[in-house]
């Protein structure tokens, strides 16, 4: 089977609305975090984000990185 060539993003919830936007590359790299806190009362630490913050910086980091990689 042969490896994805395309950034992905992964979202994680193990509790409801709360979790992360995991940004995954083909190429090795660490994955990038975006963590979220949809209940303010409960973010914890200053770079804690509502969902809808967080997805949407996953997915502009998820394409400008994978503009950046190599074509095929």
């Amino acid at each position: 089977m042969a490896a994805s060539k395309n950034i992905r993003i992964i979202p994680h919830e193990a509790v409801p609305q709360t979790g992360s936007f995991e940004v995954r590359f083909p190429d090795g790299r660490a994955s990038v975090y975006f963590y979220l806190e949809d209940i303010p009362g409960r973010r914890m630490r200053p770079e804690m984000l509502d969902s809808a913050t967080a997805e949407a910086k996953a997915k502009a980091l998820a394409r400008a990185e994978q503009d950046k990689l190599p074509k095929p």
